[in-house]
């Protein structure tokens, strides 16, 4: 494993509203994430692990502080910035998301859609693979209501993962998912990352999966709380 912050956030803080309606959802923000890496944010509903998922996304802009990924500062920038981040990155979210008039392999080849530089025979081989690859070879033309959850979850991640992206981000991934389910959906997240090389950021309170995390850190009331092998930045 390459040892290289991928992910460096420095002093940020983070608001919801306007006037008197604004609210402090994150306080004072450090960490540093190594290429490579699988981090697992935990902690109870309400603490900002969503808020911080999507700001290291792009999916939504950093306030105040500082908030780079693979290099790029994301605090204050722009929407194309945040838009040319996002291509870099794989979702995982709990509901799946998959399009339920797409068949499996349509819903993984829009993964590769945005990529202008692959053409249509290459995004149909890479979608094929990946499917293959998460044990749904057989299932490329179902539509999601054939699906059970657990494939549709691996589904979502054939999609996140067929554009080898360099970091994977994803919120309650086994929320929805049975213990075995769950468990397979996890070690072919990890298995499937390893051999990309690619860094996992993931938001859980299924303590039934923290085992395949290089570091776990805790999140009460929008602050990291330091855990066992954390190495939270001190600013």
């Amino acid at each position: 494993m390459a040892f290289e912050p991928i992910i460096s956030i420095y002093n940020l803080n983070h608001y919801f509203g306007y006037g008197t309606l604004r609210k402090q959802v994150l306080f004072n923000i450090n960490l540093e994430i190594n290429a490579g890496e699988i981090i697992i944010l935990t902690g109870p509903s309400g603490s900002g692990k969503t808020t911080l998922l999507t700001l290291v996304g792009g999916l939504r802009s950093s306030q105040f502080g500082s908030l780079q990924v693979l290099g790029q500062e994301l605090c204050g920038a722009s929407a194309e910035k945040l838009v040319q981040t996002r291509r870099h990155n794989g979702y995982i979210f709990q509901a799946h998301n998959l399009h339920g008039s797409l068949t499996a392999l349509q819903n993984v080849k829009m993964g590769l859609e945005l990529h202008q530089h692959i053409d249509s025979q290459e995004i149909d081989i890479c979608s094929t693979a990946m499917l293959e690859q998460v044990g749904l070879g057989s299932r490329l033309h179902y539509y999601p209501d054939k699906l059970s959850g657990g494939q549709k979850q691996r589904v979502a991640i054939a999609r996140a993962l067929v554009s080898y992206p360099k970091i994977v981000l994803a919120d309650e991934p086994t929320a929805a998912l049975d213990s075995q389910s769950g468990r397979d959906v996890v070690n072919l997240m990890q298995k499937l990352a390893r051999e990309q090389g690619c860094t996992i950021l993931m938001v859980t309170h299924d303590n039934r999966i923290l085992d395949i995390a290089d570091r776990i850190i805790q999140m009460e009331d929008g602050k990291l709380v330091q855990a066992a092998g954390s190495k939270m930045l001190q600013c």
